[in-house]
Order: C-alpha cells, then structure tokens, then sequence
C-alpha cells in the first residue's frame, strides 16, 4: 500500500514544555497501514521525535524534551484518533492492583495485600497449616479453586501439601487471623504450560487466603525424638509448649473426626509432662497442662465407644482439681453408657453443683432420669414376672 492510500489523522500531543503538537503521521513519524487497503478505520504506530517514553535518551528527541522516542498507538478514524497504548496505556485489572501491592518475592512474582491484620508470630518454615483460600483468573468472577466449602479446612504441611511455590511464599509472610489477597507471576503458579483446560499457559492468578491457624510440628517432632534423659536437658518451657502443640494437633484431629489419631496426640502429650520433673514453684505449670490433656483423652475414649477408660482419666483429671465440672460431667457420662446409674448421678450432680445453669449438664441428668426410669421399669416387670403365682400352664406359656 503506498503512503497515499494510508488513513491520515492528526493527533494534538501535551509538549513535555507545555503548550501542544499538532502532528500528522506524514510530519513526524510513519502510520502503519490500516488492516484493510479502503478501509478509513485503523490502527498503527506513531513513532514521534520527543515525546515522553520510558527508553530515556532514544532517538534525537527536541529542545527541551526529558525523553528521545515514544511510541504510540493511534486509532484512526475520519473524526478523532485516540490513543490505545503507548506509555500512558490503559491497565488490565491485575496490573491496578498489582501497583499498589508489596513485592515479597523479590522480583514482583509474588505480589501482597493484606485485607485484615493477623497477630502473633509469623508462620515457620516447616508448619503445618490451616487455610482457606480461593484462586481466580482475572475478568472472572468464580473461583477455579477454593476450599472454603469446607466445613473444616484439611490441615496442610508446607513443603508437602502445598504445590504454589508462590502460595508457600505468601503463607510464610502471614500471620494467625490473617486475611490476604496475593498476586503469583506464572513462575510461581502454574508455569508457562498452565494447568489445561482451567489454566491457560503463562497466566498471573490471583488468591484470597485466609490464615486460620499453623502448627509447628518440626519442632515437636525432633523433639520427641529425643531420649528422656536429652529431653530433661531442656528448659520446662519447651517441654510445655512442645506438650500444648500436640494437644493442638489432637484438637485439630478430634475436629476431624480421626478420634483415634487425635488420641495418639493426646497421650503423646500426656507421656512428656508426666516425665518431666518439676521445681515446687513450676508444678502447677505442668499439672495445668495435664488437666487439659486428661479431659480431652477422656472425651475422645468416649468418641471411641470405651467408657472404662474414659472413666480412668476422668478421675485422673479429678486429682488435679476434685471441683472440676467439666472431669465430673465427662466421669458422669462415662457411668451412663456402663449403665452404672448411681455413680452416673453422683458425678452429674456434683457437676451441677458447679456449674447450675451449665445446659450440656442439665440435659444429661434429664437424660439419666429416663434411662433409670426405663430399668426400672423393666427391672419391675422382671420381678412380676418372677414371682407371679402359677395359675395355669396356659398362663405360663403364654408368658
């Protein structure tokens, strides 16, 4: 196509001097040829000597001018040209958010918003974590992934379960109750092959994450690895926080149903307190963290349908503190299912006796007020029936 046959427009430009341009593609720069050879629509580039251009120093730019070469794409048309792109071009979605976002990846591949603050510590580098999260492609509004159906959250070890680096990156940057929006570069989401068909090859997505808690099972790990005799060699501080961190993880599994893994949690617990000595001044410290420890193994043997030794650490738990209500009313309900009536109405009122109004309690003395009922009852019948004069042999076969 020759140069009379292009599309012709004029463009007024801001001199970066002040005042304007009035520029043509014949006076400063060269219009590419629109897509159709009659067509009075197009579009092109507009190479124009000093107009602002992130490339500092290109071209021979003009007097006065902080910048060599632009370019910019024109819209031509017989009424207006329009700029499209160039160094002042519209952004996508992603590119607005990700100018106000921290860089915590170190080359903007893994870009931050934090939507709520979370607190305490931030998450280790070998935790196991509890999230809920949601990704999205941009100019789409339902998520490709989320687990925030969940009811519960599956507990995920990072270096395991996580297979976003970017996402391992972000959860290592947050803290508990935190809430926040990242950017993951296609280096640190799904690679320049994507994940076919939700994932198109070299895409930015975005996700919502929710920190909901973070165990750090490494460090309690290792140390129950260790002898008695090294771990004695530790302060009684370590030993209480390894202790609490796998009755959290027995907490977490108990949630989930998986009461007899949370109850391996809970003894394991049990086994480090009971066999580490204390000063006088520290032992309160350690029968608190056992007291939490019995209540739990005794409400998870009940989970497990075996009231006997949900009975035992009940009434281990009842040593520490004889007024506990929570030890009576699990010692209570232990009775009940052994059909052990009495001992069931002894715990229960004296749980009562603590808490009056405590409504778990309450329903279940009612509860034992009708199966006492009901074996009486039938423990009647069986008398009547024992002890029932013999009138005829009709009558007895009938009975």
């Amino acid at each position: 196509m020759s140069s009379e046959s292009r599309p012709r427009a004029q463009v007024c430009l801001p001199r970066p001097q002040g005042g304007w341009w009035r520029l043509a593609p014949g006076d400063q720069g060269l219009l590419l040829p629109a897509p159709g050879p009659s067509s009075a629509v197009g579009r092109g580039r507009l190479d124009i000597k000093g107009w602002p251009s992130h490339r500092q120093g290109e071209g021979e730019g003009v007097e006065g001018s902080p910048c060599g070469l632009g370019h910019l794409t024109i819209e031509v048309s017989a009424q207006k040209p329009r700029v499209l792109q160039g160094d002042n071009a519209p952004q996508s979605p992603y590119q607005r958010l990700s100018r106000r976002m921290l860089d915590i990846s170190g080359d903007r591949g893994v870009l931050k918003d934090v939507i709520r603050e979370g607190a305490g510590e931030l998450v280790t580098p070998d935790a196991a974590v509890l999230v809920k999260y949601s990704g999205y492609l941009e100019h789409m509004d339902k998520p490709f992934a989320s687990n925030c159906f969940r009811k519960t959250p599956r507990l995920m070890k990072l270096g395991e379960d996580i297979t976003l680096w970017g996402m391992e990156l972000g959860l290592l940057s947050m803290r508990r109750g935190e809430l926040a929006r990242f950017l993951f570069k296609p280096t640190y989401a799904y690679g320049t092959l994507g994940c076919p068909p939700l994932i198109p090859p070299n895409t930015t997505v975005l996700f919502e994450i929710e920190l909901l808690d973070f165990l750090d099972s490494a460090e309690s790990d290792k140390f129950c690895a260790f002898s008695a005799e090294q771990q004695d060699q530790f302060p009684l501080q370590k030993v209480l926080k390894v202790a609490a961190t796998e009755r959290e993880f027995g907490n977490y599994l108990f949630r989930q149903n998986r009461f007899y893994d949370a109850k391996v949690r809970y003894k394991q617990a049990l086994l480090l307190l009971r066999r580490r000595s204390a000063a006088p001044e520290e032992q309160h410290l350690v029968e608190a963290a056992k007291l939490l420890v019995l209540l739990n193994l005794s409400f998870t043997y009940l989970k497990l349908e075996r009231p006997t030794t949900a009975l035992h650490y009940g009434e281990q738990a009842l040593i520490i503190d004889r007024k506990n209500a929570k030890a009576l009313f699990r010692c209570g309900q232990a009775c009940l299912l052994m059909t052990e009536y009495q001992k069931a109405r002894d715990f229960l009122v004296r749980a009562q006796k603590e808490q009056p109004f405590n409504h778990d309690i309450n329903n279940e003395l009612k509860k034992l007020a009708s199966y006492y009922r009901d074996y009486t009852d039938k423990e009647k019948e069986m008398c009547h029936r024992m002890f029932a004069p013999y009138d005829n042999g009709s009558t007895v076969g009938e009975n």
